[in-house]
């Protein structure tokens, strides 16, 4: 009996592990960046944090640093814009290529159409963040530029 409380513990620390830091699939891990930027509840409503845990939850280790750091920036890039109002989001997987998964987000802010391409990769961890593009710039250069 003892035996079987220790793996059931064991279990459920691996459990709570893997679900702080990455996501099982591309388009949940697009899906819950998006659910931060709804008219819901306020600490829902505030963007994608940009704290500690919430780096190592979305973002390759690469990319985490950079995410939690301060800056000054005009403008949240995950929605181009300061403020927001997003119509529904499409998700959808543009290809598959070595390690990488390019995943096309598609939504309105404010009426006006915005798409970005996720870069995922998927580790140990689940599926993470490695880079955001969009037509003009990635998160990576957008964050560096706004650096403090």
């Amino acid at each position: 009996m003892r035996e079987l409380a220790g793996i059931l513990a064991l279990f459920a620390g691996f459990c709570l592990a893997t679900a702080q830091a990455g996501f099982r699939s591309p388009e949940s891990l697009v899906r819950n960046v998006y659910a931060y930027y709804g008219e819901g509840t306020p600490e829902l409503s505030k963007g994608l944090p940009r704290d500690a845990a919430t780096a190592r939850q979305f973002f390759d280790p690469s990319l985490r640093k950079a995410w939690s750091a301060p800056r000054a920036e005009p403008y949240d890039f995950l929605v181009q814009s300061p403020s927001w109002k997003l119509g529904p989001v499409a998700i959808a997987i543009l290809r598959k290529q070595y390690d990488k998964t390019y995943v096309a987000a598609k939504f309105d802010n404010h009426g006006r159409p915005v798409t970005l391409n996720f870069i995922l990769v998927n580790g140990p961890e689940g599926w993470l963040i490695a880079d955001v593009e969009s037509p003009h710039d990635s998160l990576r250069m957008f964050l560096e530029q706004f650096r403090k």
